[in-house]
């Protein structure tokens, strides 16, 4: 191990503490169509003319689908606990109401006996931003009716999967889906109504609610929880009107998901803010979506800089920027738990997402992702700190496996610590899946004297250099 890149190491971490690596199911799985799937709605988007960077589509991505046992040996490769992944709704359940798909809802049951069989635990995300497109077609989540749908289709993954996982997320990253998806329009299904993104990100926190209440109902004992894309938001300069910018900002990035799952209630400046545009809220909405939750995902990627005349450029900040033009500034993760931590009363928190892209040029059929090191090893010390500072952070999962399908960027941006070459899927891993198994035979060694075995499992992962 490099020992420019030993921050992590300085901080002690219990041996409960969660090591692992993350998925979500539209960027790696590919089989758009197979075994009864249905379309969602980042199919549809994928479709439309310059909606995606490089005109690519999920239709293949990583064949995860196929390749399922060999990612779990992959996974184990690398001497982690844990694995985050989400289910497909289209996969398990085609048009989002009514007849459920058993070839899909078996696929899932598979995964979890091979991760549970490796020692890993599974960690199963319920929405990842695949909604079905036959429920888009009916108004997608601005529609009410959705809240009860993913209510029905939470319940049968309980009644698949059962207390065998280490934990379900309802939503991942609500503010993406609304904001994104429903605002600006450059994430699926594309709309452009800040009235909508409102209605829907109401409508995502009230199903997340409900769906706690209908899981413990139906005997849930593992671990409730929601996952938000958080960062600290900052002003571009000292002005008044950057400074008022940005405390607007941080209510509808932070405040407006925190608030009422902490403190039953939405931030009042950005309901002023929206006005008419305010959602739709219920008598008795507000006390659903504050259902104590076990544990609050994070994910963390980068600070936000804000002006109120929207001047201000990533590149004008002087620091290290990653391959999406996003600061690297470990720092803002310590001071965003940090505050969290001052501001409500935090379950165990998990950072469920943490990573960079980088350009990862592929020499000799290797990538020496430096950069990527020193930004796992970097943020593994950002959590250290807030944890010294008496923050409940349990887990850390990079962000991500392995290369995939970006979004709105397609395959152009790659994240991940295992390089997939998406011509033959041949996975190999870089520089940052070695460091990172290093360092996590590191821990154990640190905690139990026990060395570690992901080594000797390497060898057998085909494609894994």
């Amino acid at each position: 191990m490099s020992s420019a890149h030993t921050l992590s190491r300085q901080h002690d971490f219990p041996s409960d503490f969660v090591w692992g690596v993350a998925t979500s199911s539209f960027q790696i799985e590919g089989a758009a169509h197979a075994d009864g799937k249905g379309p969602s709605i980042w199919d549809t988007f994928c479709q439309v003319p310059g909606a995606i960077a490089d005109a690519s589509d999920g239709l293949i991505a990583c064949e995860h689908y196929e390749r399922w046992q060999e990612d779990v040996n992959l996974i184990a490769s690398l001497g982690v606990n844990a694995y985050r992944f989400s289910i497909s709704w289209p996969r398990v359940q085609p048009m989002g109401q009514g007849e459920f798909n058993e070839a899909g809802l078996n696929f899932y049951a598979q995964l979890v006996d091979g991760l549970l069989a490796k020692g890993i635990a599974p960690y199963v995300t319920l929405n990842h931003w695949d909604l079905p497109q036959a429920l888009q077609d009916q108004g997608g989540w601005a529609n009410r009716d959705t809240v009860q749908h993913f209510v029905n289709y939470a319940s049968a993954i309980f009644k698949r999967l059962g207390n065998r996982v280490a934990a379900y997320t309802t939503h991942n990253e609500p503010w993406v889906i609304a904001v994104l998806g429903h605002e600006s329009g450059i994430f699926a299904p594309g709309l452009k109504s800040r009235a909508i993104a409102a209605q829907v990100s109401h409508h995502l926190l009230l199903s997340h609610g409900m769906t706690l209440q209908a899981l413990r109902a139906q005997g849930c004992t593992v671990p409730l929880g929601i996952v938000l894309n958080l960062s600290p938001t900052v002003p571009a300069t000292p002005s008044a009107a950057d400074q008022a910018k940005a405390l607007l900002e941080d209510g509808r990035l932070l405040r407006w998901y925190m608030d009422p799952l902490f403190k039953q209630a939405y931030p009042q400046d950005v309901i002023d803010d929206l006005g008419e545009q305010a959602p739709h809220i219920e008598p008795g909405d507000l006390e659903i979506i504050a259902t104590p939750i076990d544990y609050l995902g994070v994910n963390y990627y980068t600070r936000s800089v804000v002006s109120a005349d929207g001047s201000w450029k990533p590149q004008n900040s002087g620091l290290p920027l990653n391959d999406m033009d996003w600061e690297i500034i470990p720092e803002c993760l310590t001071q965003l738990l940090v505050r969290m931590h001052h501001d409500y009363p935090l379950p165990p928190i998990y950072i469920t997402e943490n990573g960079g892209a980088f350009p990862d040029p592929l020499r000799d059929g290797q990538v020496n992702d430096q950069d990527r090191i020193a930004y796992i090893d970097q943020h593994i010390a950002a959590i250290g700190h807030a944890r010294d500072q008496g923050v409940q952070v349990q887990g850390y999962m990079v962000w991500s496996l392995m290369d995939n399908f970006e979004w709105s960027s397609g395959y152009s941006k790659r994240f991940g610590i295992v390089h997939v070459d998406y011509k033959n899927q041949n996975r190999s891993y870089k520089a940052s899946a070695v460091w990172y198994r290093d360092f996590l035979a590191y821990q154990r060694l640190q905690k139990n004297g026990t060395p570690s075995s992901a080594s000797a499992e390497k060898n057998r992962v085909t494609g894994v250099v």
